[in-house]
C-alpha cells in the first residue's frame, strides 16, 4: 500500500512517500480503508513518533491517528461492526497511523462516520474533540456556570472547546487573534481577548478553568487568572517531560474512545457541535502540511490528507 513515514532527524523530521505491506486486522483488531486522516503538525517531534512503548527507538513510523474511512476487514472476536461500514476515529499514538491507504484501530476506538460529513470533515473531529471533551469534562470537572478560559480558542482544539464549554452552560472567554473574534463568538464565546492586544489578565475577572493550547509564557501567567481551586489542563507540547510539578499535573494527551467520540458524531448530527477544515492535500503532499506549507487561505480547522480524493 502507499503510505507517508517519518523520515530525517528528529530535529528536523519529513515524511517520505514508501510503499509498505498493507497490514492484517488481527484478533480484536479492524482495518480500516483510509479515505481521509488529519494532520497534527507536531505529532512529528513526539515521543511515540520516535520510539516504541517500551522505549525501545523507533524509526519509520507512519504519523496521522486520527482518519475517516470504510471498514475493510474485521479481525477475529469483533463485534458490532461490518464490513463497508463507514467509520471514524483514531489509533494508538504509538500505533501506525492512517497517513497510508490502510491502518490498524481496535473497535472501542472508533465510531460510525456523521453522515452529514464527508470523509475530510469527519478527519478533523477525532483529536481536537476528544481532547476538548476530555480535557474539560474528566480533568478539569468543568460545571455549568463556571467560567473558563481558553487559550488558542481558534486553533483546531481550541474551536471544539469553546463549542463544548458553551453547550455545558460555562461562561467561555478565548483568546485568538482579532480576525476570529465573530468567528469564535458563533461558537459560543462571550468574550474574545486578542492575544497581541493588553496581556490578557489585565481586568480579566478570575476564572474556574483554563484550557490552555498554547503554553510558555501564556501557560506561566495563567495560574494568576484561576480562582482559589481553580484547575487548568494545558496540552501545549513543549508541556511533555517538564520537571515543574504543577505543569505535569495539568498536562494531558487525548485517548482515543469510540463511546465519547460516538456522543460527539450525535452533537455534530445534530448541528449543535461544528468541525471546519482548513484545507485538503492528496497523500503526496503530505508532508508540506506536516512543515506548515501549506495555506489555509484564511479558513479555520484542521488540515486534512486526502487519500482517495475528495468523498
Amino acid at each position: 500500500m502507499r503510505s507517508m513515514q517519518v523520515n530525517g532527524t528528529s530535529a528536523d523530521p519529513i515524511l517520505r512517500p514508501v510503499e509498505v505491506a498493507q497490514p492484517v486486522a488481527g484478533e480484536g483488531e479492524v482495518l480500516i480503508r483510509v479515505y481521509a486522516a488529519g494532520v497534527t503538525p507536531t505529532e512529528l517531534l513526539w515521543y511515540p513518533t520516535s520510539h516504541t512503548s517500551t522505549g525501545e527507538p523507533r524509526i519509520d513510523a507512519i504519523p496521522g491517528h486520527e482518519f475517516s474511512g470504510v471498514i475493510a476487514a474485521l479481525g477475529t472476536n469483533v463485534h458490532g461492526l461490518r464490513v463497508g461500514q463507514e467509520v471514524f476515529g483514531m489509533n494508538d499514538w504509538f500505533a501506525e497511523g492512517a497517513t497510508a491507504e490502510f491502518c490498524i484501530a481496535p473497535p472501542e476506538s472508533i465510531t460510525a462516520k456523521p453522515s452529514s460529513l464527508t470523509h475530510e470533515a469527519a478527519a478533523t473531529v477525532p483529536i481536537g474533540a476528544l481532547t476538548a471533551w476530555q480535557g474539560l469534562f474528566e480533568r478539569a470537572r468543568l460545571q455549568p456556570g463556571e467560567r473558563v478560559l481558553v487559550h488558542g480558542g481558534a486553533g483546531a482544539v481550541g474551536l471544539f472547546v469553546v463549542q463544548l464549554a458553551h453547550l455545558h452552560g460555562a461562561y467561555v472567554i478565548a483568546t485568538a487573534s482579532q480576525r476570529t473574534v465573530e468567528f469564535l463568538k458563533q461558537l459560543g464565546a462571550h468574550e474574545v481577548l486578542d492575544y497581541l492586544g493588553a496581556p490578557f489578565e489585565d481586568g480579566l475577572e478570575k476564572v474556574d478553568v483554563v484550557f490552555d493550547g498554547v503554553g510558555g509564557e501564556t501557560l506561566e501567567r495563567s495560574w494568576g487568572a484561576l480562582k482559589p481551586g481553580g484547575r487548568l489542563v494545558t496540552i501545549a507540547a513543549q508541556s511533555e517531560g517538564v520537571e515543574e510539578q504543577r505543569i505535569k499535573d495539568a498536562f494531558f494527551i487525548v485517548e482515543p474512545n469510540g463511546r465519547q467520540l460516538a456522543m460527539i458524531a450525535d452533537w455534530i448530527e445534530q448541528k449543535t457541535l461544528r468541525t471546519f477544515v482548513g484545507a485538503v492535500v492528496p497523500l503526496e503532499r503530505a508532508n508540506d502540511a506536516y512543515r506548515g506549507e501549506v495555506r489555509s487561505d484564511g479558513r479555520h480547522g484542521k488540515i486534512v490528507v486526502s487519500v482517495l480524493g475528495t468523498n
